[in-house]
């Protein structure tokens, strides 16, 4: 079989397969949209958009998203730093846990809220502190528990692609373990932190199963944009339904684009810029302050000292790259003159 993909020949028939099969994909998704564009006519298309029904839903599911994005992320950043920096028994049963909002129905997943509100604990909590069924706080909770799981799958792979010796130079010039991950790991892991923002939000507007089952589906009061396609389908009003299935697709697609772009354009020169700043508010400290697990002596501590401030210099002046970091080593493979 292998014999047939060797050469010339084999390399423009699997370029060939794989664009044919690109190809092939973006021509049915192009063919859903402009089939929704044919259903209806544009006058009714606006009306729907335009209605307090569907602005009322465009306003509710971008507050709510928005909230349950930020939540997420908050959560998520110290959920996937411990899963892919730290040892512990039952590692490995806890990341299993974790994909279960992954890998289940968002519809169980909102039964089991709803039956959770059900318990004596849930009913006192529902009850003395926040109402959550059939209320907007369950739209926000239903959406965490959808969106937290894909929230921490990108931030602990993004964790994971930052070589470990950024936080040990840290360590070695004197910063502790928190300092060290809001000074340098933190802005090394920005592009997956935006990545995760953008990916969790655009989830958290589609979301459906798990919101209408606790929030339930309330016109004017918790109709979100899913929710008002599915009001709209089960009124047979498929004009309404087609436009806010348009929209919701423009609107997704446009604000990843436009985040993409930015993010795109911050991969250039800001990044290593940003990596030396945040190392170098490290390196004015007292060449025996050093919070390492190992013993050292105040010249070897010098002697790295010196040493990092001539890498810190090569990322400055643009001789050391450092998207390649977990490829070289800066003690050894790179001349930094």
């Amino acid at each position: 079989m292998f014999q047939f993909l060797r050469g010339t020949g084999g390399e423009r028939a699997f370029k060939g397969a794989s664009i044919s099969a690109l190809a092939l994909l973006s021509v049915f998704f192009v063919g859903v949209v402009v089939s929704m564009l044919t259903y209806t006519d544009w006058n009714t298309f606006v009306a729907a958009l335009l209605s307090e029904e569907i602005l009322f839903a465009i306003k509710l599911s971008v507050i709510t998203a928005t909230i349950a994005t930020i939540i997420a992320v908050v959560i998520a950043v110290p959920v996937a730093y411990a899963i892919s920096q730290s040892n512990f028994p039952g590692k490995d049963i806890v990341d299993s846990l974790l994909d279960l909002p992954i890998v289940i129905s968002p519809i169980a997943l909102g039964a089991a809220l709803l039956v959770f509100f059900n318990t004596p604990i849930g009913s006192g909590i529902d009850d003395n502190i926040m109402k959550f069924v059939f209320a907007v706080p369950g739209i926000v909770l239903a959406q965490i528990t959808v969106i937290s799981a894909l929230a921490i799958r990108l931030l602990k792979s993004t964790f994971d692609s930052i070589d470990p010796r950024y936080e040990q130079v840290g360590r070695t010039l004197g910063c502790s373990k928190p300092e060290v991950f809001f000074r340098v790991t933190l802005p090394l892991a920005k592009d997956g932190l935006i990545a995760a923002g953008i990916l969790t939000w655009a989830r958290a507007i589609g979301e459906f199963g798990a919101t209408v089952t606790l929030a339930g589906a309330t016109a004017l009061k918790t109709e979100t944009l899913p929710i008002a396609i599915f009001l709209s389908l089960a009124t047979a009003d498929v004009e309404k339904a087609v436009a806010v299935i348009f929209m919701v697709t423009c609107f997704v697609l446009a604000y990843i684009s436009t985040h993409q772009q930015s993010t795109s354009i911050m991969e250039g020169d800001r990044a290593p810029i940003e990596q030396t700043a945040a190392l170098c508010k490290m390196i004015f400290l007292p060449p025996f302050v050093v919070h390492g697990t190992h013993s050292i002596t105040v010249e070897q501590v010098k002697e790295l000292r010196n040493k990092y401030i001539k890498i810190l210099h090569a990322l400055r002046d643009g001789k050391v790259d450092v998207r390649k970091a977990r490829e070289l080593d800066y003690m050894n493979d790179v001349d930094l003159g």
